[in-house]
Parts: structure tokens; sequence; C-alpha cells
């Protein structure tokens, strides 16, 4: 009986989370990529406050591994019509970067002479 109580609230749970996210995906503040969720909440903010908030969501800021995760984040840099931070950092070797917690990059997209520290990238 008590698996069966156990399974009721999880289909309970798991149709609440899809009505949640269908909600959220109408209203463009989420989408999705290889398993991962990206997120928004539309408001413009800074650097340190996109990292803040990202980790109160428990999440992180996006870092596009690959071409899907890249246009799971331009999707948002689209709706918006806005910019979007990444976690990405110059690295000590000028015109090098990294992921923010030291790795090699292993996917970019960048035009040609970017990025320029223009803020254009």
């Amino acid at each position: 009986m008590v698996d069966n109580e156990v399974e009721d609230i999880i289909r309970q749970l798991e149709h609440r989370i899809s009505r949640l996210e269908g909600v959220l995906h109408l209203g463009k503040m989420i989408t999705e990529s290889g398993g991962k969720i990206f997120a928004t909440n539309g408001k413009r903010a800074n650097f340190h406050t996109t990292m803040k908030k990202c980790k109160e969501a428990g999440g992180s800021i996006a870092t596009p591994r690959n071409p899907a995760e890249n246009d799971a984040i331009l999707y948002f840099v689209k709706s918006f019509n806005t910019y979007a931070y990444l976690g990405i950092k110059e690295s000590l070797i000028p015109s090098k970067f990294q992921f923010l917690d030291g790795t090699q990059l292993t996917y970019t997209n960048w035009y040609l002479h970017e990025p320029s520290g223009k803020g254009e990238e």
C-alpha cells in the first residue's frame, strides 16, 4: 500500500512540474538543451547580480559547451532583445578565455577577431 501511495505522490508532483514548465516555456523563461534547463527572470542585471541570482536559484551562470547549448542561450538573447552573461572569463594570458573555475574552454562560437573587449562579443 505504501508503494502505491508514493507512486501516486510522484505522479502528482511530475504533473505539477510539467504544468509549471509549460507556463515557463510559454513565458519564454526556460528552455532546455541536452538535459540541462536554461532559465531567465527576464530582468537586466550586472554580472555579479546575475551570478548571485543563478546561485540562489540552485543553478549557475550559463556556460555553453556545444552548439545546442549556445542556441538555448541565444533563444533568450533574441526573445528579450538583450545580451547574456556567460560563465567565461579572460585568463591571465591576454585573448585566452576559460570557464570561471579556471578550466579551459572546449567550445566557442565567436565571430572572427572576437572577443575584442568592446562589449559586442
